[in-house]
């Protein structure tokens, strides 16, 4: 029972992929069909009212009749060409129209002369004498030379490959009846074929400029290369014998292999899959050809490309054709099967050159697969091109919605920010308010209850007077704490100065006022109003103590600035810290080991006020107290706390 349910994947496997590939081959077949019926269909037609098919072939030394189209026995044939002579009659009442001699086909290259006279020479065209365009030759024949009657024509045909030369039927007659045709054939094998390299060209710009922008996807740059190596091919000038340009030669040939060995990187890169062990002998053939190319004479790379050459690209084209169809039974997607549908085609034009070249089609020459071929690399080009256009248009339409999205988040953010900044300025006023109420309630709430004690026990008004101005003092300073001050603790400072003298004055003590520094205390931006009122109240308190307790004649403020390598003040070396001292002459009081006053009374809860304040603040405050006076020491923060919270 276990082997048969290991057995059942397996089989669903198999019946999935045949499930897939019967129908992808049986497309291909029909592809190989259509492009065989096109092949014949597409073929020009030719004006076989003037085709001059008997004529006499010298080879070799020999003379025997031959019938057109032929193919030569020699191959290399440059110093004794094969020479074909015919005749074709000529009547003086065509001569008004004008007559030419047509030649559809031939390789390497002709020399035709009419009574002896040269009138064509396909090595003057720049783009004949290569057999992958089958490019047509026609050339008028000057009236002065045609005589009524028979008139001789004799083609020499030079012959530089490793293929046998070739000549098709030869076409004499009206050039009426003959431009037509060769026009055909010009589009069809010269025209179509540079189209298509220049846009290869165009395609390989693009796919360079695409690889560069993005360096992580490889298969733009492949693509552009094998490109590169094609338009090579086609538009640099074939070498013509007998001049010494083998090196030449080498490149234009190693191209196709190396070409069709890029194209099957680029499958691989394009359907992701993994590098094989051994790809790299896929450039082995190119490489021997181009290097032999380099070091040894013109006829040896020739006849490397035809042993290594053309079977390497067979190769590549059946590889490239594997891979689709594996890439079809897997992924099923558009890609897979318009590249497999390209590659088919383009395998059956091989297929029938290859038939061409062993010439095992009769009376053919005609080369199809370097159209086929650039017509695939073009589609290609394109589809990545369009794919790449996409891929764009997805992004610009990403990021469309990402500045939606960023405008409507902002949009809430801001919403948020001021329904934020209404609570904060809601949370500072509530602060405030209730800071405003503490201090009142401490200050002048104490202040008026003392008022009204005083009045119901019946005090004298000199008591009630007392009261009444410190209520009104403590008032002034609630009232003063509010200013905006901008962060300059001297302007508070100064307020309090005029305060305390007035209050010292009636019991006739003097304060003096002393600043170390011209600026007097840094500026501190963060300075809140009840950071103020804390430190004004520790400064009151300092001197009420000295007023009421210690019996001083004489009171000292110093203000000055501390660098930052003194004091221990807080802040973590964020600047500068200022330091207020208030010495008095009293008679002063015992303080204990932890800087309290020794004693429990009104002295050591006025302390600890004082010492609370200056935490809430952020500051730190010393006291020292002796037989000789007393001095207080607030060393203000370098950054005060944002909430008084913080003082802990």
């Amino acid at each position: 029972m276990s082997e048969i349910a290991a057995k059942a994947p397996t089989r669903s496997r198999r019946s999935l992929i045949a499930a897939r590939l019967v129908p992808y081959l049986l497309l291909q077949v029909l592809i190989v069909i259509a492009t065989i019926l096109g092949l014949r269909l597409l073929q020009p037609s030719d004006p076989e009212d003037f085709a001059l098919g008997g004529f006499s072939l010298r080879e070799d030394g020999a003379s025997r009749p031959v019938t057109l189209p032929h193919f030569t026995s020699s191959r290399y044939s440059l110093a004794d060409p094969p020479l074909y002579t015919g005749a074709f009659t000529f009547r003086r009442g065509d001569a008004a129209s004008g007559w030419s001699v047509f030649l559809p086909r031939f390789s390497n290259a002709v020399e035709v002369a009419v009574n002896g006279v040269v009138v064509l020479d396909s090595r003057r065209d720049a783009n004949a004498n290569r057999p992958d365009r089958n490019t047509p030759q026609i050339a008028l024949i000057p009236a002065s030379l045609l005589h009524d009657g028979n008139n001789e024509i004799m083609v020499r045909l030079f012959v530089w490959g490793p293929l046998k030369g070739f000549l098709d039927t030869v076409y004499v007659g009206p050039d009426a009846a003959l431009r037509p045709s060769y026009e055909t054939r010009t589009l069809l094998f010269v025209t179509l074929p540079v189209a298509f390299s220049a846009w290869q060209s165009i395609l390989a710009v693009i796919l360079a400029i695409m690889w560069l922008m993005r360096r992580h996807e490889p298969v733009y740059g492949v693509l552009a290369v094998a490109m590169v190596l094609g338009v090579v091919q086609a538009f640099v000038p074939p070498p013509l014998p007998p001049a010494n340009t083998s090196r030449l030669a080498a490149v234009l040939l190693a191209s196709a292999p190396v070409e069709s060995a890029l194209i099957v990187v680029f499958a691989l890169l394009f359907f992701d899959w993994r590098w094989p062990r051994y790809g790299a002998l896929l450039f082995a053939p190119g490489i021997v050809v181009f290097v032999v190319g380099l070091i040894g004479g013109p006829p040896l790379p020739r006849i490397l490309f035809l042993v290594l050459g053309i079977p390497m690209v067979g190769v590549c084209l059946l590889l490239m054709a594997s891979i689709t169809a594996t890439q079809v039974v897997r992924r099923q997607d558009a890609a897979s099967f318009t590249l497999g549908c390209a590659v088919t085609i383009v395998l059956t034009c091989w297929v029938h050159d290859m038939l061409s070249v062993f010439e095992i089609v009769a009376n053919e020459r005609t080369f199809v697969s370097r159209l086929s071929y650039s017509a695939m690399l073009v589609a290609i080009g394109a589809g990545l091109t369009w794919r790449f256009a996409r891929a764009l248009n997805q992004v610009d339409g990403f990021a469309d919605q990402l500045v939606t999205r960023v405008r409507e988040a902002e949009e809430r953010l801001k919403a948020s920010f001021v329904r934020e900044e209404e609570r904060a300025r809601a949370a500072t006023l509530a602060n405030e308010r209730t800071r405003l109420m503490r201090d009142l309630h401490d200050g002048l709430g104490g202040q008026l209850v003392s008022i009204v004690a005083l009045s119901e026990r019946g005090h004298e008004g000199a008591s009630i007077t007392d009261a009444a101005r410190a209520a009104l003092k403590d008032l002034r300073l609630v009232i003063d704490s509010m200013d905006d001050i901008g962060g300059d603790l001297m302007l508070a400072l100064g307020s309090w100065r005029e305060r305390a003298t007035a209050q010292l004055r009636p019991h006739d003590i003097a304060l003096g006022w002393q600043v170390a520094m011209p600026q007097g205390l840094p500026l501190h931006p963060e300075l809140r109003p009840w950071h103020v009122i804390q430190i004004v109240r520790i400064l009151d308190e300092a001197v009420t103590n000295a007023v009421k307790h210690a019996q001083a004649r004489h009171i000292t403020v110093t203000i000055e600035t501390l660098d930052d390598g003194h004091g221990d003040g807080e802040g973590d070396g964020c600047g500068p810290c200022g330091m207020i001292s208030i010495v008095d002459d009293g008679k002063g009081f015992a303080v204990s080991g932890n800087g309290e006053a020794a004693s429990a009374g009104q002295t050591a809860r006025g302390l600890r006020n004082m010492r609370s304040r200056a935490a809430r603040c952020g500051a730190v405050l010393d006291l020292a107290s002796d037989s000789s006076g007393t001095r207080v020491r607030l060393q203000l923060p370098k950054i005060f706390p944002d909430s008084d919270a913080a003082a802990g």
